[in-house]
């Protein structure tokens, strides 16, 4: 199973979608992003952590990490491994006594205890295949590397590239503009596209 690392881009909420949050992933050492839409309380337990503020009280994500520090545990990291039906599914690797424990999670609870203790946060490629997109600026900072003769190569693919970043820049601004419904149709406009060539 390939993987690859992620970070936190950013958080963001639309009251159009129901109390509805979306984090934003970034692969760290590429150009793709990945929207998981989340719930109000881990949207909020997420941020709250990024931010440094402490509650007056442990929210449920901090009483797992104290659990999980007073057994001895270590959570190694966390991984978005699959996506089903459109709901994403995740996985946190803890290690107790040399011994590595997989336990089925939901991605927001995932990523927020992987924030609370510093674990790395992962996602398999072939979720990234399906669910992922690239900012249009990235593309076109791709397309400028790119030697004459490769570009030419990519012109024959040209107007189907072409629907997909139009596609792709849809995407972010619906993002952006936290129309998340509309986000995942795109998503899906691109998906069909990308799996067609």
């Amino acid at each position: 199973m390939q993987k690859i690392q992620c970070e936190i881009l950013g958080l963001s909420s639309s009251p159009s979608t129901g109390g509805a949050y979306a984090i934003l992933l970034k692969e760290i050492n590429g150009i793709r992003r990945l929207p998981i839409i989340i719930g109000a309380f881990e949207a909020q337990a997420i941020a709250l952590e990024i931010e440094g503020i402490k509650p007056p009280r442990p929210l449920t994500h901090d009483l797992l990490k104290q659990i999980i520090d007073n057994l001895g545990a270590t959570v190694t990291e966390v991984i978005v491994d699959e996506l089903r039906e459109n709901t994403f599914y995740a996985k946190i690797l803890l290690e107790v006594s040399a011994m590595t424990n997989e336990i089925d999670s939901r991605p927001s609870d995932a990523i927020a205890l992987a924030v609370r203790t510093q674990a790395p946060i992962y996602v398999t490629e072939s979720v990234m295949k399906i669910a992922s997109f690239v900012p249009s600026e990235e593309n076109e900072k791709e397309m400028s590397l790119k030697s004459e003769s490769e570009r030419d190569e990519d012109s024959i693919s040209l107007s189907k590239e072409a629907k997909i970043a139009a596609l792709q820049n849809k995407l972010r601004e619906a993002i952006d503009a936290e129309e998340y419904e509309r986000a995942a149709k795109l998503r899906d406009d691109i998906k069909k596209l990308t799996n067609s060539n």
